[in-house]
């Protein structure tokens, strides 16, 4: 396959998951975390007042140029809890970004289901082995401002520079503690994101995705808990979204936990984007909750 390559390798080397549609899809619950903005502030073990803080942590994101990431994205409705997980790649500059997602056991305790690759790219999601029928050297091409969620959560896995999107759209939080993650030392903080809000401070490749998961979703709040490091770049984020599903016979609402991991900043990237006529035209059958 012919594609086009980006490598990103940064001058700055840092420390160290309801399918709908055939994809993965779905949650964001409606109680809010409670935060004091100006309170917090004060609270804030040298970061600075919460809000202003997680407001620029995509920026220093961009600035850190790159990273590894792994995903976890755990689906709860009806009584069943599903998780998906990532882990791959992604170049904060360019946007550009690779996970391998494995799709969780059948009850039987099978996998049955080879890894997804997933090529995320602004304002487009790739994926390779999603569905039955697509040819093993085919790509499917998902045009991610036409989803309901802006692919917060259809590919299994939030991608990692709209994860940090999200917390442009901050409301509310409170600084919690001081904490560490793998060795690394940082700052835990808790609060309310507002999609709407966040999607008019995004970058121009995430601004109509947020936009389409603030109308999509069961409410455009977003409860989060984010770590941050002294560089003020994202370590761990956990969003909970909610997402209706139209079933309406009260298991309808399913509940997600979207987890993201940034570690290994200034790692190479090279992510290689299909061509046309690597890419898949045809209908892509579905099994229940997605699976193929």
């Amino acid at each position: 396959m012919v594609g086009r390559e980006r490598e990103l390798r940064s001058r700055r080397a840092g420390g160290g998951l309801a399918l709908a549609g055939g994809v993965v899809c779905v949650c964001l619950t409606a109680a809010g975390c409670s935060g004091y903005g100006e309170a917090a502030s004060a609270q804030g073990a040298g970061g600075g007042d919460p809000v202003d803080v997680l407001h620029r942590a995509a920026d220093r994101l961009v600035a850190a140029g790159s990273a590894r990431t792994r995903t976890a994205m755990q689906m709860a409705s009806g009584g069943t809890r599903v998780t998906i997980r990532g882990e791959g790649v992604y170049d904060f500059e360019q946007r550009l970004g690779q996970l391998k997602v494995r799709l969780p056991q059948d009850p039987a305790g099978s996998s049955g289901h080879r890894p997804i690759t997933e090529l995320l790219a602004p304002g487009a999601l790739f994926m390779k082995n999603r569905g039955a029928g697509v040819p093993d050297d085919k790509w499917v091409r998902v045009e991610t401002d036409s989803l309901s969620d802006g692919n917060l959560v259809t590919g299994g896995a939030t991608d990692p520079f709209a994860a940090a999107e999200v917390l442009r759209g901050t409301r509310t939080a409170t600084f919690v503690e001081r904490t560490e993650l793998a060795g690394t030392p940082v700052r835990h903080y808790r609060g309310t994101a507002d999609l709407a809000r966040a999607a008019r401070g995004a970058s121009e490749g995430n601004r109509k995705a947020l936009a389409a998961a603030a109308e999509g979703f069961a409410t455009a709040r977003v409860p989060f808990d984010a770590y941050l490091d002294d560089e003020g770049r994202v370590r761990k984020v956990r969003h909970r979204f909610s997402f209706a599903n139209g079933q309406g016979d009260g298991t309808g609402i399913v509940d997600v936990a979207s987890t993201t991991l940034l570690y290994d900043f200034g790692t190479a990237v090279r992510v290689r984007l299909p061509e046309e006529r690597d890419i898949y035209a045809g209908k892509i059958a579905a099994g229940p909750h997605g699976k193929n």
